[in-house]
């Protein structure tokens, strides 16, 4: 199964808030189905990683196997059994 990482930052919006990066194991094989799963399960998330037109907001980043989701509207990017999906905040422009 593939597995998502919250980076410490997205895990305060956990409740209650874990120390360390919280994993959860999905069954989505691609990052969209796998995303709504973990929404799913914390859905106060959903409104941090994604706008109101289901796209990923600006100060989110994912990482999936090492690689940067460079663009943010790759949605379907297929993921493998074991793939892991790391999210956190996006370095800051400046």
């Amino acid at each position: 199964m593939p597995t998502i990482v919250l980076a410490t930052a997205l895990a305060r919006w956990l409740s209650p808030p874990p120390s360390g990066e919280p994993r959860f194991a999905v069954t989505g094989t691609s990052l969209k189905p796998a995303l709504d799963e973990l929404f799913g399960l914390h859905p106060q998330l959903r409104g941090y990683v994604m706008d109101e037109h289901g796209r990923l907001r600006a100060q989110v980043a994912i990482v999936i196997d090492g690689q940067n989701l460079d663009d943010k509207t790759r949605l379907h990017t297929p993921l493998d059994d074991d793939s892991e999906v790391y999210l956190r905040q996006s370095p800051s422009a400046g």
